[in-house]
């Protein structure tokens, strides 16, 4: 455990237990350097502890950079409650997880992810202020999918020299509620759209809306298209699934996409863009952050559409320098933190 925090540079890792209610949960805090950790909570079932503490502390790290490359005044957090077989009370289960979030004076600021809804957060909020996503706020997975379609539009426009969506071949694996909402906007730019997902139900509303082609999930690989966009759950990049790809660059909102750092390289000598997932998916944690600020919808929006130029950036910079993408972004982000730390002890 500690090998691990001290691998990813982790300052905290917090375990929670109430037998009465069911609740398992570990809360990784990455950093606060930059201000409190802000990272949603997820709510799935997991194999095995290790298997929870290790989503949490890659995830709490990809919030960190996240936030320090969107320019936003916190530091990165996740939370996992590890889903009980049947459950019992699911209000009681979370109003209990809002009384350890609370425990923590306001370092780790929670919020929607995967498994968890506004209601969930509701509940959470009535035992600590430290929460966002609550009803008055709203869902951040429509912001998320708005990132993403800037960041295909940046990845199209390093491509081909044209943004345009129009007749334009976009592969999207999963349809939750950010791909799905994704999936809404591509079509009404224009775009053709091959999906796939566990859910026959999701393919089937596909078709009849977007007149979009479906597949079985492991064939999504193989399609040959402009932009493979992930989706769905993480490490999909890997040495199995990289040499199926038939696409000019990679696009989506999935968290951890590539299985390792060396993946990175491998999509640079296949002459494959990689659009680093915490930056192209960070519409859903300004949209989250600002909120949680009292800021406006008009400068919520104006921050998500910077995505299109943040990810230009580093596409420039990475022709350059000759350097691999997801490296670049990784030590931006580093140098972000970083310069933050030293500005602290300076003032200290």
């Amino acid at each position: 455990m500690f090998k691990q925090m001290e691998t990813d540079a982790l300052e905290q890792l917090h375990f929670f237990s109430d037998p009465s209610t069911e609740l398992r949960a570990v809360i990784a805090i990455h950093s606060t350097i930059r201000g409190p950790a802000l990272g949603g909570c997820r709510f799935i079932p997991y194999s095995t502890t290790e298997d929870a503490i290790t989503d949490a502390i890659r995830l709490a790290k990809g919030m960190s950079y996240k936030a320090a490359l969107a320019g936003l005044p916190f530091g990165g957090g996740k939370a996992v409650i590890i889903q009980p077989n049947g459950i019992k009370d699911r209000h009681a289960l979370m109003q209990s997880f809002g009384h350890a979030i609370n425990s923590l004076n306001g370092q780790y600021i929670t919020a929607m992810d995967s498994g968890t809804l506004v209601d969930d957060m509701d509940d959470i909020a009535k035992h600590t202020s430290y929460v966002s996503c609550t009803r008055h706020m709203g869902d951040p997975s429509p912001a998320t999918a708005r990132g993403v379609f800037a960041g295909i539009r940046a990845n199209l426009q390093h491509t081909t020299g044209n943004n345009s969506l129009k007749g334009r071949h976009i592969a999207i694996q999963g349809l939750g509620h950010v791909g799905f909402s994704l999936a809404t906007s591509l079509h009404q730019a224009g775009a053709h759209l091959t999906v796939t997902d566990i859910d026959e139900h999701k393919m089937f509303q596909a078709r009849q809306q977007f007149g979009a082609d479906t597949c079985k999930p492991d064939d999504i690989y193989d399609i040959n298209c402009d932009v493979f966009s992930p989706c769905g759950l993480g490490a999909v990049i890997n040495d199995s699934t990289l040499p199926r790809l038939c696409c000019n660059s990679i696009a989506g909102s999935a968290n951890n996409q590539l299985d390792t750092p060396a993946t990175g390289m491998q999509l640079k000598q296949r002459n494959i863009l990689y659009a680093p997932d915490y930056v192209i998916n960070a519409g859903g944690l300004m949209f989250v952050a600002m909120h949680y600020q009292q800021l406006s919808e008009a400068a919520i929006d104006n921050k998500i559409s910077g995505i299109f130029d943040t990810l230009s950036d580093i596409y420039l910079d990475a022709r350059q320098s000759h350097q691999v993408i997801s490296d670049i972004a990784d030590q931006r982000a580093e140098q972000i933190i970083q310069r933050a730390s030293s500005d602290q002890f300076q003032a200290a």
